[in-house]
Formats: structure tokens, C-alpha cells, sequence
């Protein structure tokens, strides 16, 4: 029994508090006092490193500011272009939707022909021919038909001068053979017209 006593008594003892470590493994910080002709110069370092930073911060943050700026700036643009493209990427298949719109056209424009179709046919065919214009007006396309207006050499297609005894008729538009077309402000097909011309 007292074999075992000497067991138990012998082991060694666990320590477990870390902060009773040995005294001699922490380092101290020189804490004696500056006075002097030494303050001065350590605390004139410390203003000038204090300065360096602070102006050495400044210029990230204008750096930071910039780039966030020119990010900005740049997402706009893709943006604004993104959309200008999508306005016109309809440009294609409704150029090739306009000969459609030029028959229905030619087919109603010769009233005494139209007038003398069954009544019920005209009346779906001008139902499809609105339905059409109405879908492609949502699309941002819109009808050029100068009728009466004065002559535009930038916006119209001149076909045929036409005399007239009228000053006032002079240079105005007398007939439009073919309708134009602009899509979203741009035109797309310049209006075909026959203008007056007094002399």
C-alpha cells in the first residue's frame, strides 16, 4: 500500500494556468523617459511619418474615388449604348416588313378597285393592315406622309416636280407616291413625293 502512495505522490503536477509561465520569455518594451534634445527629434519623425501617411492616404482615396467614378461613368456608357443598340436592332426585319406594308398600301390607295371588293374581305384586310401598324408602332416606327407640307430636301425623296398656278403651292408636297418611315427619331425610308413647282 504504501508502493502505491509513492506512485500517486511521484507523478508530476499539471500545470494549468498559462499565465505562470516563466517571467524571463515576455519581452518589455524600453519604457524609460525621453527628454530632451531626443523627444524633440522623436516626436519631429513621428509628425513627418504621420504627415507621409496621412498624404499617402489621401492620394488612395482620391485614386479610389476616380476609379469608382470612371466605373460609374463607363457602366452608364455600356448602358446607354446597350439601349441605342437594341433601338435599332429592329432596323433589319422591319426594313423587310415595310414591302408588306407598301402592298397593303398599293391595295387600298386605288379606292374605286377597294370599294368594289366584298365589303366583309376589305373590312379584314384594313383590320389586319391596323393590327400590323400598330404592332410595328410599339416597335418605335412611325409613318412619313408629308402631304401638304412645304418640301424637305433633307427628309424627303423628290420623284416629280408638278406645275402650279398657285404661289402657294409652290415647293409644297402634292402627292405622296410612297410613305416613308423612322424608327425611334431615325429615318429609315425617305417619303417618295411629287412636289409643286410655280413659275
Amino acid at each position: 500500500m504504501k508502493d502505491e502512495e509513492n506512485k500517486i505522490t511521484s507523478e508530476p503536477e499539471i500545470d494549468t494556468d498559462p499565465g505562470d509561465g516563466d517571467i524571463e520569455d515576455v519581452v518589455f518594451e524600453d519604457n524609460t523617459e525621453v527628454t530632451g534634445a531626443d523627444y524633440k527629434q522623436k516626436t519631429d519623425k513621428l509628425k513627418v511619418r504621420i504627415k507621409e501617411l496621412e498624404k499617402k492616404n489621401q492620394e488612395l482615396l482620391d485614386s479610389w474615388q476616380r476609379d469608382k467614378a470612371d466605373f460609374i461613368n463607363a457602366r452608364k456608357s455600356d448602358e446607354s449604348a446597350r439601349s441605342e443598340f437594341l433601338k435599332f436592332a429592329k432596323a433589319d426585319i422591319i426594313s423587310e416588313i415595310i414591302p408588306v406594308l407598301d402592298s397593303f398600301d398599293g391595295a387600298m390607295k386605288n379606292k374605286e378597285a377597294w370599294e368594289k371588293v366584298d365589303k366583309n374581305w376589305r373590312v379584314g384586310v384594313e383590320y389586319i393592315n391596323s393590327q400590323l401598324h400598330n404592332i410595328l408602332s410599339t416597335h418605335g416606327l412611325k409613318v412619313i406622309n408629308p402631304i401638304g407640307e412645304m418640301y424637305d430636301h433633307v427628309r424627303d425623296e423628290a420623284i416629280e416636280t408638278v406645275k402650279v398656278d398657285s404661289k402657294e403651292k409652290d415647293g409644297k408636297i402634292l402627292e405622296v407616291v410612297q410613305v416613308g418611315y423612322e424608327l425611334n427619331g431615325k429615318e429609315i425610308r425617305a417619303p417618295k413625293v411629287k412636289v409643286g413647282s410655280y413659275s
